[in-house]
Formats: C-alpha cells, sequence, structure tokens
C-alpha cells in the first residue's frame, strides 16, 4: 500500500509538470498570423489585438516602409518599431511586420507598428545575382556602373569587400555580387534603382579570387641588386573619387593622392575614412610626396583582425529618419545608410533628429550579409 501511495504522488507530480509544459509551449509558440489579444498593463482589463501582415518589401526611408501583400499596398510608420530582419532592409525581401491595432484595408493610419522580421515561411530566399558593367564613378559608399543593355545604376557599397586586379578607373569592367530585386521606382529605360540592394563584392574579375602572396625567399637565396626592393607604408584613407585614392601619412596633416587606375587594389572592408590601407613602393619615399616613387599595390587592413573597438571605419551623412533601433542617414556621395544604434556609444547632440549631421563608426565584419550596419561609436559630423 505504501509504495502503491509513493507511485500515485510521483504519477500526478509528472502529469502536473507535463501539463504545465505543455501550456508553456502553446503559449510560447503563437501562430501570428491569427488575431492575438493581450491586457495592457497600463489599463488593466483593455485589451489590445496584435496581428502581422506578410509581404515583399518595396521601398524603405529610414522611418517608413512600404510593402505588397496579396496585391495591396502597405506604408508603415515604423519609428517606434524595431527592425530584426536577418538581412536587413533588402528590396524583394519577404517580410513580416508586426503591430498593434486593427488594420483596416490599405489605411495603417490605426495601427503602430512594433516590429519587422524576416517572414518565417519564406517561399524563397535571397539568391546572390550578378551584374557586370562599365564604371562610371567610385566613392567611398556607391558604385555606378552601366551595364551592356545600356542601364546605369548606383550600387551602395559602404564596408563591402572589392580587389581591382588592373586597378580602378572609369572605364574599368566589373562584376557586382548582390542580393535583393531592384526599386519599383526604377526608370526601366534609363536606369535602375539599386539603393536597397546588399552589394556582397565588387571586383573586375570572377569570382573575386587574390593571388598567392609572393614566396619569402630562402636564406640561401640572394634577392638581386638591381631589383627594386618594395617598402610599405601605412596610412589612413581619406576619400576616394572615382580612380584617385587619397590618404593621410602617419603622423602628418596633408594628404598622398594616389591613382589606381594600374594598380592592383584590395579592400576587404571596403575604402571607409577612417580606414587605413598599405601602400606597396618601390623607391625613397620623401615625407608627404610621392614623387621619385612607384606605387606597386594597396591593401586595405583587414577588419577581421581587429576588435570591434579597434575599427575606424567612418561614415557621415544627414539623418533621415530613425526606428527604435537604427538611424538612417544620406550621405554626401548620394547612399542612404541604415545603422543599429543599441549598444553604440552615443555622444551626439541630437538625439538622432532628422536632419542633424552625424559621423558613424561602423564595424563591416557584421554586415557581411545585411545592408544594416552595427554601430560603434555615434557622434556630432
Amino acid at each position: 500500500m505504501k509504495k502503491f501511495t509513493q507511485l500515485l504522488v510521483c504519477s500526478c507530480a509528472l502529469l502536473s509538470l507535463s501539463g504545465c509544459v505543455v501550456r508553456d509551449a502553446i503559449t510560447d509558440y503563437v501562430d501570428t498570423s491569427q488575431n492575438t489579444v493581450q491586457e495592457t498593463s497600463e489599463a488593466p482589463g483593455q485589451r489590445v489585438y496584435m496581428d502581422e501582415v506578410k509581404g515583399i518589401l518595396q521601398d524603405f526611408t529610414g522611418a517608413a516602409l512600404t510593402m505588397s501583400s496579396q496585391e495591396q499596398t502597405y506604408i508603415f510608420d515604423l519609428s517606434e518599431a524595431t527592425l530584426e530582419c536577418e538581412d536587413g532592409m533588402i528590396t524583394g525581401d519577404e517580410i513580416s511586420v508586426i503591430y498593434e491595432g486593427q488594420l483596416s484595408s490599405e489605411d495603417t493610419s490605426t495601427v503602430k507598428a512594433l516590429k519587422v522580421v524576416d517572414d518565417f515561411h519564406k517561399k524563397n530566399q535571397l539568391e546572390v545575382r550578378k551584374a557586370y558593367g562599365e564604371v562610371q564613378g567610385l566613392t567611398p559608399n556607391t558604385i555606378t556602373i552601366k551595364d551592356e543593355q545600356g542601364k546605369t545604376a548606383t550600387y551602395p557599397i559602404t564596408g563591402t569587400e572589392q580587389y581591382y586586379q588592373g586597378g580602378i578607373r572609369q572605364g574599368a569592367w566589373v562584376y557586382i555580387n548582390f542580393k535583393g530585386e531592384f526599386s519599383s521606382g526604377s526608370d526601366g529605360d534609363a536606369s535602375l534603382n539599386a539603393s536597397h540592394l546588399k552589394v556582397l563584392s565588387v571586383s573586375d574579375i570572377d569570382p573575386l579570387t587574390l593571388p598567392d602572396p609572393t614566396p619569402t625567399l630562402e636564406p640561401t637565396q640572394e634577392a638581386s641588386t638591381d631589383v627594386p626592393q618594395e617598402q610599405q607604408l601605412h596610412a589612413t584613407v581619406q576619400n576616394i573619387s572615382s580612380n584617385i585614392l587619397t590618404v593621410s601619412p602617419p603622423g602628418s596633416d596633408s594628404s598622398l593622392n594616389i591613382d589606381l587606375s594600374q594598380i592592383p587594389s584590395y579592400f576587404k572592408g571596403g575604402t571607409a575614412p577612417g580606414s587605413y590601407v598599405s601602400i606597396t613602393y618601390q623607391g625613397q619615399y620623401q615625407e608627404n610626396t610621392l614623387n621619385g616613387v612607384t606605387v606597386t599595390a594597396v591593401t586595405g587592413d583587414d577588419p577581421d583582425s581587429f576588435r570591434s573597438r579597434g575599427l575606424t571605419y567612418t561614415v557621415n551623412g544627414t539623418i533621415i529618419g530613425h526606428t527604435s533601433n537604427t538611424v538612417t542617414i544620406q550621405t554626401g556621395d548620394g547612399a542612404t545608410i541604415t545603422c543599429f544604434t543599441e549598444g553604440a556609444s552615443d555622444t551626439s547632440t541630437s538625439g538622432l533628429a532628422a536632419g542633424a549631421n552625424i559621423l558613424i563608426t561602423f564595424d563591416p565584419t557584421k554586415s557581411k550579409q545585411s545592408n544594416i550596419y552595427t554601430s560603434i561609436k555615434i557622434q556630432d559630423a
């Protein structure tokens, strides 16, 4: 009898525990395709309806999102929402907007967007696509090419890996690997709107393959005295415009202009101002001038070899919008860049208000697949 009683008590405890686990699992898993009703903490008893709408991202302005869903178009105010999409805000991606309230037709003024996430039931994953075209212009944040059909597009390349084996210049042809669809605002006859794509790499060879490093001479081998020895100069990137890379030598306020049109160049983390490059050259370097020096290669520092706080990649521009965890700026070279703000050191005085000019130090290693960048530091520009 005693053993039976113990068995009965254990069985009841097990059933009780099992019931809790089942209820917790049901609570944790909510099919958000159906209305969910919650009580607000501010006003007990007041019920709030939460739902989601799934669709295709058409546009994102920093504070507003345009999406299409079942032949309808919705424009959501995201100023109080969080962005949690793995690939960022890429046009053509399948997303879900979770909102509070009841959505009536295409009118979103009656609801409050809470979160933008990847659609859990994606029918189509974003695939890597390729463009090939003639370079029209290059800046720290953009590259403009004209393809074989004569259409021009300006691609965002902040923090993007770039390799130009034969140098970079107007008229050179490059391959661009990217994810996403061109925005609906594209002019079908002359240009394509590539502003919300994610560019993965830019190179004049495809696939992007770096040459093997020059082998080190064996101790028994002697370098010919007739061959000029290569040396390196470490410098800070100030700007890049077409084929001209402007850098600042260490400990100097002056600038050096390097013509990259015929020089192999590799930038693993892009050409953001504030980042560093190694300039390989032959000849006698005189302080603050490249006269008498032959530059043979330019290589950007590898951001993967630094800790986040040691990175110096920067972007600056005018704030055009923000969400509760991002800020979007318009740069001087025409790029629209969104950065996460959570965890960043923020010393800016604007409160991230629209129209303010800010400088963001970002981590390119955390945005290799996403077009939303991770901020390290935010300050007034």
